[in-house]
């Protein structure tokens, strides 16, 4: 079998001209970065558009992940390479990979087989700097209040309550928590802090979030960093960070113009991850992708527990997005383990294992019908599934209410995917099909903080009920007198089960949630909610995926 780097190989890439022509982007707006890839000014969302038709917007989504894998990006690439395959106007909306996962354990983000999005190379190192414009915007303001200590503390900021953490993207678990400021007197003022992955960065949140830069700047002024000694807020605007800050993010701003193996233009734009943070690509990229097709397929991290709540809670209705329909991916090998199946045993035939593990499946159809959307089950077909196997989980679908369609896009590019896309197309959006009814939030923003944490665990966990340690208390009492208590909230959680348990897979009952922490993230706009034992830095394995990557006669091996 080909690995996914010599497949890519095979890849012959179409100018990144002719795939923003075939969007219709005027070439005023078209920022090339050498040939295969560009960004797209924010202008073009101001331009009159081709689209005459309804537009459709498509979420894919999965079941809880596990180490056999369930190949969300791949589906959604796979389907959108079936769409153009069927003659649809049809543009993706992804995030951008970040180097930690693909240094550490996860590996890349772009896709996998013959459904991957190109240079697949570039786009999980480097592609156009967005994640290093973020990282260093993030910094320059820590660094910024450090320097403001140093010289003098005018604003009288208490060194013991500065919130604003430094970030890099890459694993590094010894980062975590530092001292700073060590080595005497002109070294600066020593003071604990530590570091977060850019994917949790608050700068990334606030990208992926505005609407524009005018709406970019007013979150950066409103971003709470320290407290004062008498307990008064302090925000980034008193510390002038914006105007550089903005600078630093002028590009980064603009949405990246990529394509799959088979030519489908991909906007990939923003990298939030769904377990430590709000989990979508960019408001912007997706708002460019529905002007400039008909058929808009985006995706949220891990399963629908974390990143399409997200979506919807957060991102829709920042955004005022209210999509068709949701595709929930699955996969023999993930139900067999949520049944108890060891992952050595994955390859062999066990209709009981995939029988005791589709409440899991069970519990996140339950979960996209609670915000009123149809949903398509995409079963992300693998070589050793069997008839009578695939025959179980079409059957719950049926009875549950949901569509059921199989997909070998991994191993067949858009041709594998071409059933799914037929059920999608006449479940969501095909000639006569009336819009779905329009999106249920799982809360109200004017509900109680604690009220918010309990209607999404109880809706999509299947918790008991929430327990606040006494630092979440603590937190929550600063969030009500600060008057941030009706942001929507962003739970941090353990992507590998639907409880904060990660060792419980399946379809956990009769527990609770516990929260550790509450922040304040008042320039994204909503509260972190830092649930279990979820870091927000992650560390590497002990055999990082970085172990296999080298440079080979130019060209970049090793990475999965």
């Amino acid at each position: 079998m080909k690995t996914d780097v010599e497949i890519a190989a095979e890849f012959t890439p179409r100018p990144i001209t002719e795939i923003a022509s075939t969007l219709g982007v005027h070439e005023d707006d078209l920022l090339p970065y050498g040939r295969d890839l560009a960004k797209v000014s924010l202008a073009a969302l101001g331009r009159p558009s081709a689209v005459t038709k309804r537009r459709k917007l498509v979420l894919i989504s999965a079941i809880t992940p596990t180490p056999a894998g369930e190949g969300k990006t791949t589906t959604t690439v796979g389907l959108g390479q079936a769409f153009t395959q069927l003659k649809e106007s049809v543009c993706l909306a992804l995030r951008e990979p970040s180097l930690g996962p693909c240094m550490g354990v996860k590996g890349g983000a772009a896709g996998g087989g013959y459904s991957q999005v190109m240079p697949m190379d570039r786009i999980n190192l480097h592609l156009t700097g967005d994640f290093h414009a973020i990282t260093s915007a993030n910094n320059l303001l820590a660094s910024l209040i450090d320097n403001h200590l140093y010289f003098g503390n005018e604003l009288q900021i208490d060194p013991r309550r500065i919130v604003w953490r430094r970030v890099m993207d890459l694993n590094d678990r010894s980062l975590r928590n530092i001292v700073l400021g060590l080595g005497g007197r002109i070294q600066g003022t020593p003071r604990e802090g530590g570091f977060d992955i850019t994917a949790a960065s608050e700068v990334m949140a606030m990208l992926c979030l505005a609407s524009d830069m005018d709406d970019l700047r007013a979150r950066i002024n409103r971003t709470l960093v320290a407290y004062d000694y008498a307990g008064n807020p302090i925000f980034a605007e008193s510390l002038s960070a914006t105007g550089a800050m903005m600078a630093l993010l002028r590009d980064a701003m603009n949405p990246n113009l990529v394509q799959t193996f088979e030519g489908t233009p991909v906007l990939v734009h923003g990298g939030p991850f769904a377990n430590i943070a709000h989990g979508c690509n960019s408001i912007v990229a997706t708002k460019l992708a529905m002007h400039l097709a008909e058929w808009t397929l985006t995706e949220a991290g891990f399963g629908f527990d974390l990143g399409a709540e997200k979506f919807f809670d957060i991102k829709c209705r920042t955004a005022g997005l209210d999509p068709d329909g949701v595709v929930l991916v699955a996969t023999i090998r993930a139900l067999k383990m949520h049944g108890g199946k060891d992952k050595a045993e994955l390859a062999n035939p066990d209709a009981a294992a995939v029988e005791a593990g589709l409440p899991n499946l069970e519990k996140h159809i339950e979960s996209v019908q609670k915000f009123g959307k149809p949903v398509v089950v995409a079963l992300n077909r693998f070589a050793s599934d069997t008839e009578e196997e695939i025959a179980i989980v079409r059957a719950r679908c049926e009875q549950l209410g949901a569509s059921f369609a199989e997909s070998d896009h991994h191993g067949q590019g858009g041709k594998g995917a071409i059933e799914l896309a037929k059920t999608v197309i006449s479940s969501f959006g095909g000639e006569g099909v009336p819009k779905a009814a329009g999106l249920r939030p799982l809360y109200e923003l004017e509900d109680s903080v604690v009220e918010k944490i309990r209607k999404v665990a109880r809706a999509m966990y299947g918790a008991r009920d929430v327990a606040l340690t006494k630092a979440a208390e603590k937190d929550l009492k600063q969030i009500e007198a600060l008057g941030f208590s009706n942001l929507p909230i962003c739970i941090a959680k353990a992507p590998s089960s639907l409880s904060d348990d990660p060792a419980l897979r399946g379809r956990p009952r009769d527990f609770e949630v516990g929260v550790r922490n509450i922040v304040i993230n008042s320039g994204a706009g909503f509260l972190v909610v830092l649930t279990g034992d979820i870091m927000r830095m992650p560390g590497l394995p002990r055999v990082p995926l970085a172990h296999a990557i080298d440079v080979v006669d130019g060209k970049i091996v090793g990475m999965e």
